[in-house]
């Protein structure tokens, strides 16, 4: 699962390569003659058709730059490209005798060549799928690191009259989010339930938070409290085009009823775009941060010393939640920034190289301190750079997390490599751990106060995990 993907539950404004770190390439450990990557320079240019040379580029840049490059059995990048490509050609009524997967040895270079030989082999009996079965083996092999940091971004489309701020989907959130839906990040907790209607089909066919939904094309979205596959469909991503079945239940009055939700853009609530957003809530300043874009600290400091402005404030509760905005993380120099108006003279993370060298992360002490108590609200949306933040917190008794576990995706800080076809190839060269060297990645950060919220909080509007915060401040 990337942090793409968990993005795309909330806003697409926070991609993958959003969590950034400049790191120069380790050089030719792995690399193929000729297959370099590179950080990109310059301005971008138009995209060109993946080709098996791109994959190579790719497969060695892993092995070069990856954290895990160096312990790393390439054969399972390979089998994983490999399985992909022949999924491929069975969908396509394709399927050839000679798509059998090449013995492997271990040899790294020895093993490309095999792989490289059968499927030229198999891309040259079907020209008119050659580009996208090199799409298809490409994201496999990157898939296959199971890094939800490392990603290949290419060719996001957007529908002919997309405008800026337009999103594309049902215009629904729920409480399961896109990462949990695809069984990657994360234990979703049944049932599965709207917890915001942002427009679009949704809107129109008159859901409302707090709408239990019963099935999703037909499909139970819970078996034995284990979610089930089907909840992906309520977030199609462009082209995706198929309606989508619900059956609901809307627990204040036992209707249950079925309704068919066609994807489509939808315009959504231009205060809801906005990074940061504040208010005074008693004495108390509530700041929701929807990520860690460049100059976010700047924006919440500002927006608590408004606040402040005049009188005296007993805390602030920091909204880092996903919700239907989504906290995909971002810059970890911001986090680190905004961590520093609270604690100064502290290690807030480690990046570790794969044989346990380890660099620490430090407050930057120049940003003038608070002073106010602080709570953070946090759920599975909260992923990245917003972990680093929320397990600082905790860790360093900075504050109180409440509400639900953070996502478990903060592998470690990429960077981005150029690719022959002109498309990104996203690698974290070292690994993250918290402040005291705790694992965070595929596991999250535990709140201190568990409130989730429910089908009945949604639909009378409630908020659990605010209202213990402001109980906490307020005692």
């Amino acid at each position: 699962m990337t942090v793409a993907r968990i993005a795309a539950a909330g806003l697409a404004l926070l991609l993958a390569a959003a969590c950034t770190a400049p790191a120069p390439p380790r050089g030719g450990a792995g690399t193929a003659a000729g297959t370099v990557c590179a950080p990109p320079q310059g301005p971008s240019k138009a995209e060109t058709p993946t080709t098996i040379d791109v994959i190579e580029q790719a497969y060695f840049c892993i092995l070069g730059n990856h954290y895990s490059g160096t312990t790393l059995d390439a054969r399972a990048l390979l089998t994983a490209g490999f399985a992909a490509l022949t999924q491929e050609l069975n969908r396509n009524g394709r399927d050839l005798p000679e798509a059998s997967m090449p013995a492997l040895t271990g040899d790294r270079k020895a093993d490309w060549a095999a792989f490289e030989a059968v499927y030229r082999k198999i891309t040259d009996q079907v020209s008119g799928l050659r580009d996208k079965l090199a799409v298809v083996t490409l994201e496999a092999i990157v898939a296959a690191l199971g890094d939800d940091h490392a990603g290949w971004t290419h060719d996001v489309k957007q529908p002919p009259d997309h405008y800026d701020g337009d999103s594309y989907g049902l215009g629904l959130a729920a409480n399961v989010d896109a990462s949990q839906a695809d069984g990657n990040l994360g234990v979703a907790v049944p049932p599965l339930f709207v917890t915001t209607v942002l427009g679009g089909a949704a809107q129109a066919a008159g859901l409302r938070p707090g709408d239990v939904v019963e099935s999703v094309n037909g499909s139970a979205p819970f078996i034995d409290g284990q979610a089930t596959p089907a909840i992906a469909a309520l977030y199609p991503q462009y082209p995706e085009a198929r309606p989508v079945k619900l059956r609901l239940l809307r627990q204040s009055t036992g209707r249950r009823w079925s309704v068919t939700l066609k994807p489509g853009l939808y315009q959504r609530d231009l205060a809801a775009l906005q990074v940061v957003r504040s208010k005074l809530m008693d004495d108390t300043a509530y700041v929701r941060v929807t990520g860690f874009v460049p100059d976010s600290a700047t924006r919440v400091l500002k927006a608590i010393s408004r606040l402040r402005n005049g009188r005296t404030l007993n805390g602030v509760v920091l909204d880092l939640r996903g919700g239907s905005s989504g906290n995909g993380g971002g810059s970890p120099t911001e986090a680190t920034r905004l961590l520093s108006a609270f604690v100064h003279g502290k290690v807030t993370a480690y990046h570790c190289t794969v044989d346990g060298t380890c660099a620490a992360a430090r407050t930057d002490d120049t940003v003038e301190l608070l002073g106010l108590p602080l709570i953070v609200l946090t759920d599975r949306g909260c992923a990245s750079a917003c972990e680093l933040f929320s397990s600082a917190v905790k860790e360093l008794r900075i504050g109180r997390l409440i509400g639900t576990r953070t996502a478990g995706a903060i592998s470690g800080p990429a960077q981005a490599y150029l690719l022959g076809d002109n498309t990104l190839l996203s690698l974290p060269a070292q690994h993250h751990l918290g402040p005291n060297r705790e694992v965070i990645d595929g596991i999250g950060v535990p709140p201190d106060h568990y409130a989730p919220l429910t089908p009945e909080d949604a639909a009378a509007g409630r908020d659990p995990a605010l209202a213990k915060a402001l109980a906490l401040l307020h005692k």
